[in-house]
C-alpha cells in the first residue's frame, strides 16, 4: 500500500476524540507527505511588513525545501520570491535580513530587481532571454500587518480568512509597530504535537506559572467550547464590541482559521507577572481603551498570536523534519516605544520565554514517550481539551480532502 492510502485509510478509520496513530507523529513518510499536502499548497504566515518598512529591505526563511526571499521593491510592494538563482541555482539571499538596493547573487553576480526581475547576467550566448530568467514569484498576501505566502502555483482563496481577520486588526495597526525582540527555538516533537500542546490548558497549571497570573485556565478560553455560555466571557466581549472593537468568537467553516478577544484574569492588562502592562505607549494610538484583554488569532498551520493594548506577540511555526520544529516569537511594540523608556526588554518578554521553554519541554516529552513501541492512540478531555480535537479534526478532515480528491496535487512553483 503506498503512503497516500496508508495515511487516507488511518485518517479515515480514526478513533474520534483520540490522539493520531504513532506513525503521523514519528515517520519520515507521513511527515513527507504533510508538507506535499499542506504546507507546499496553502497559506502560511511568514513575518510582517513592519520588518521590511523601506525598499531594499528583505528577510529570508527556510520553509521544509524552498529557501524564500520576502522583499519590499521600489514601489513599496512586499513580494516573495523562491531565493534561487536562474543561472545554477545558489540561494541568492544569504543572511537572515538586510537592505540591497538589488539582490545579487553571490556565485556568478547574476543581478536582480528587488521585484525579481533579472537585470544583468554576465558573458550569456547572443540568443538570451534575461526576461525568461527572473527569480520565480510565490504567492503574497499582506492583511492587518502580516505575511502569508503560499508555493503552490495555484493558490487557495484567501478573501475568507481576509474577511475575518481584517476587522479584528485594524484598529491594532500593526504594520505600523516594530519587533522588539525575537527569538527561534527548537522543539524536538512533530509540528503537530506543538499545536496540540498550543490548543490547551489542561496543563498549565503544572506547566505555566507565569502565564497563569495572567491567563485564564479555563477550557472556554480556547473559544471552541462554552464560551458564549461563559458569563465573564460574554460580558467581555459586550463591553469591547461596545467600543468598537470586534471580539466575539468566529471561527472558519473548516476550522483553519479563528479570532476572538478573550478576557485576562484579575483585571490584567499585559503578560507580565504583575499584570500590568510591560509597555507604557500605547501598541496602537486607535486603542486607548482598557482592560481589553488579549485578541486571539489562529492560522493553521502556521500562526497563532495574542494582540493586547501594549504589545503583540506572534508566533510562527514551520517544520524541520518528522519530530523537529521551529518556533519563532516576535514581540511587537509600537514604532515609537523606546526601550529603557516606555518598557523593559526583561519585563515585556519574561512570561512568553518562559512560557515558551515550558511548552518546549512539554513537547520534548511527550514525543519521547510516543516513540515507544507501546504507544497507543488516548482519549482527550472532553471538558478541557476540546481545542486539541478541533485540531486533530481539522488535521483529518483536511488531509482527507486532499488525498480523496480524484484531481492530482497541483505542484509548487
Amino acid at each position: 500500500m503506498d503512503i497516500r492510502s496508508d495515511v487516507l485509510r488511518k485518517l479515515k478509520n480514526r478513533r474520534e476524540g483520540h490522539s493520531l496513530e504513532q506513525a503521523f507523529y514519528i515517520d519520515l513518510d507521513h511527515y513527507k507527505l504533510d508538507m506535499e499536502t499542506i504546507w507546499y499548497r496553502d497559506w502560511l504566515f511568514i513575518g510582517h511588513d513592519c520588518e521590511i518598512p523601506k525598499a531594499g529591505n528583505y528577510f529570508t526563511v527556510q520553509v521544509g525545501d524552498y529557501p524564500v526571499v520576502i522583499t519590499r521593491d521600489r514601489s513599496g510592494t512586499i513580494r516573495a520570491l523562491h531565493n534561487s538563482c536562474r543561472h545554477r541555482g545558489s540561494r541568492v539571499c544569504t543572511q537572515q535580513k538586510g537592505t540591497s538596493a538589488k539582490l545579487v547573487c553571490p556565485y556568478h553576480q547574476w543581478t536582480y530587481e528587488l521585484d525579481g526581475s533579472l537585470l544583468f547576467a554576465r558573458h550569456m550566448a547572443e540568443d538570451f532571454d534575461r526576461t525568461q530568467h527572473s527569480l520565480k514569484p510565490i504567492h503574497c498576501e499582506t492583511l492587518g500587518g502580516y505575511i502569508f505566502i503560499c508555493l503552490a502555483d495555484d493558490a487557495p482563496d484567501f478573501s475568507a480568512f481576509r474577511s475575518t481577520a481584517e476587522p479584528y486588526l485594524a484598529r491594532h495597526r500593526l504594520g505600523e509597530t516594530k519587533v522588539a525582540f525575537e527569538s527561534t527555538i527548537i522543539e524536538k516533537g512533530n509540528w503537530k504535537l506543538v499545536w496540540e500542546n498550543n490548543r490547551e490548558c489542561y496543563h498549565c497549571a503544572a506547566n505555566h506559572p507565569e502565564l497563569c497570573r495572567t491567563y485564564p485556565e479555563a477550557p472556554t478560553a480556547t473559544g471552541v467550547q462554552g464560551a458564549k455560555d461563559d458569563a465573564v466571557i460574554a460580558a467581555h466581549w459586550g463591553k469591547c464590541e461596545a467600543a468598537g472593537l470586534p471580539s466575539e468568537f468566529r471561527m472558519s467553516p473548516t476550522g483553519q482559521f479563528r479570532a476572538a478577544r478573550m478576557p485576562l484574569i484579575q483585571e490584567a492588562e499585559s503578560y507580565t507577572m504583575s499584570g500590568a502592562r510591560a509597555v507604557q505607549r500605547p501598541l496602537s494610538n486607535d486603542v486607548l481603551e482598557s482592560g481589553i484583554g488579549t485578541l486571539l488569532l489562529f492560522h493553521y498551520p502556521t500562526t497563532w498570536n495574542h494582540v493586547l493594548a501594549d504589545h503583540a506577540i506572534t508566533f510562527r511555526v514551520l517544520p524541520l523534519g518528522p519530530e523537529l520544529t521551529q518556533v519563532t516569537t516576535k514581540w511587537l511594540v509600537n514604532k515609537d516605544a523606546v526601550e529603557g523608556v516606555d518598557y523593559r526588554l526583561d519585563e515585556l518578554t519574561h512570561v512568553w520565554t518562559e512560557t515558551n521553554d515550558q511548552d518546549r519541554q512539554i513537547v520534548e516529552e511527550n514525543a519521547f514517550g510516543i516513540r515507544s513501541p507501546a504507544y497507543q492512540p488516548g482519549p482527550y478531555s472532553p471538558e478541557d481539551e476540546g481545542g486539541v480535537m478541533q485540531f486533530v479534526e481539522w488535521y483529518s478532515n483536511f488531509m482527507i480532502d486532499r488525498l480523496d480528491s480524484k484531481k492530482p496535487m497541483s505542484r509548487v512553483a
